[in-house]
């Protein structure tokens, strides 16, 4: 909300003074929400970070696991939330 209230304010009156604020920031947050989770998902995937990995030595798998959520959260951040 900060960001489109900053960045967009014509958008950001059209949804407040039409009561749809609320249901906009909702559906940007279930679409990221759902982004977040199919990307960690392909990019663990595609990196080879498996459960046997995370068995096998934690600390790697929780490295491995903190950079692709870092770089999923600015692909989301880029594509969904700072449209």
């Amino acid at each position: 909300m900060q960001y489109i209230k900053e960045h967009k304010q014509f958008i950001y009156l059209n949804l407040l003074t039409s009561g749809r604020l609320n249901e906009y920031l909702a559906s940007v947050d279930e679409q990221a929400e759902d982004m977040f989770s199919r990307l960690v998902r392909e990019y663990a995937e595609r990196k080879g970070v498996t459960e046997q990995l995370k068995a096998e030595n934690q600390i790697l798998w929780v490295q491995k696991m903190n950079n692709i959520r870092a770089c999923v959260r600015e692909v989301v951040e880029r594509e969904v939330i700072y449209l």
